[in-house]
């Protein structure tokens, strides 16, 4: 016999979990501040050690000035454009390994099947209700507003150059999703809660949408606030927002985990485009 916990135990329990996030995210966040001077310091010494940096650049002039510009803090084409592309290789390989899991390997399947059997304890009426409306935040209609309202407000407030990152961040998430779901054409999980879909299952698109458009709305307020500390709260919130709509998807039976893992990574890499380009434009504005 199945059994749920109550709702207030449920809720209870959600509340604590974001609320213990929040501060192991602060640790992290804190500890990464008062690291980054040391290894930036002991980046600048190890680069500036002339002994074989400078035997390689005359023996390679064009090679050692590429390796420079990539790895060059002073703007943006370099270091971080570099890791962006590093980033973004290492999501498509996590991505394309996921997808062979999933077409190929019944471990896959079976652990699957196991999350969502699972999460029957936590099917309670009224905490489906609550993730209906996490789920609806990612709908395919409401993602077309937010993105439209997004782009007016950018506009209005003169910041045009994030528009075409937006774009590409959601057409290209969109797109590959859809790609990969008719190609995989993979069965949705049995529907055990009011909720229901019509499309294939792989990948999730509500979870490639709330990463997606969510993340990269963050990335734009982000960049023009003040100080450091508001950008943690809006990056870390937004992140939750983006975790409860995905574990939504999970919960109402409408996905299986891998479903919103490759979701996560296909909106991740678009997320990442988008970024790079939009850091690319300002950087050229401003010279």
């Amino acid at each position: 016999m199945e059994t749920t916990f109550s709702f207030g135990w449920l809720a209870a329990g959600l509340v604590c979990l974001i609320l213990l996030g929040r501060l192991i995210a602060e640790l992290i966040w804190r500890l990464a501040s008062r690291g980054g001077a040391p290894l930036s310091r002991g980046v600048g010494i190890l680069m500036g050690r002339q002994t074989f940096t400078a035997r390689f650049a005359q023996r390679f002039p064009r090679t050692s000035d590429f390796i420079k510009a990539r790895v060059s803090a002073s703007q943006f084409t370099g270091l971080p454009l570099t890791l962006c592309v590093i980033l973004g290789a290492y999501l498509i390989a996590l991505g394309t390994h996921l997808a062979e899991g999933v077409i190929e390997r019944e471990e896959v399947v079976r652990f699957d099947h196991h999350v969502n059997s699972a999460l029957s304890v936590l099917r309670d009426p009224h905490f489906l209700d609550l993730f209906a409306g996490f789920t609806h935040l990612a709908n395919l209609e409401t993602l077309i507003a937010v993105t439209l309202v997004s782009a007016a407000f950018l506009w209005a407030d003169r910041r045009s150059r994030f528009i075409p990152g937006l774009v590409l961040t959601v057409a290209g998430s969109q797109t590959l999703t859809y790609i990969g779901k008719y190609a995989i054409d993979r069965a949705r999980p049995d529907f055990l809660t009011f909720a229901s879909a019509t499309t294939p299952s792989f990948p999730s698109g509500h979870a490639t949408g709330a990463i997606a458009v969510y993340g990269f709305i963050a990335y734009a307020i982000a960049r023009e606030l003040p100080s450091r500390r508001l950008r943690f709260e809006l990056g870390y919130w937004t992140g939750v927002l983006i975790a409860l709509i995905a574990f939504s998807r999970a919960v109402l039976s409408v996905h299986f985990a891998s479903d919103i893992a490759a979701g996560l990574l296909v909106g991740g890499f678009w997320l990442i485009a988008g970024f790079a380009l939009t850091e690319v434009l300002r950087q050229r504005q401003m010279m």
